[in-house]
């Protein structure tokens, strides 16, 4: 039974500790966070006034139209 009770116990820890999953934006290649990792550029801006983290191949490439 003490098991039972620190196996419970250990299990609903590690579920408060583990990170949660980020919002996605930009057709779901983006992750809404505070500061942007090395490799990863701001194209716009999340709903809940975060950056759009991108990395750079899912970014548009220039202009669509020439006008």
């Amino acid at each position: 039974m003490k098991l039972l009770l620190l196996t419970l116990t250990v299990l609903l820890l590690l579920t408060q500790l583990t990170p949660g999953s980020t919002q996605r934006c930009w057709n779901l290649h983006g992750k809404c966070r505070r500061r942007c990792f090395k490799k990863e550029r701001v194209y716009v801006y999340c709903i809940n006034s975060k950056m759009c983290c991108v990395k750079p191949r899912y970014q548009p490439k220039g202009r669509l139209w020439p006008f």
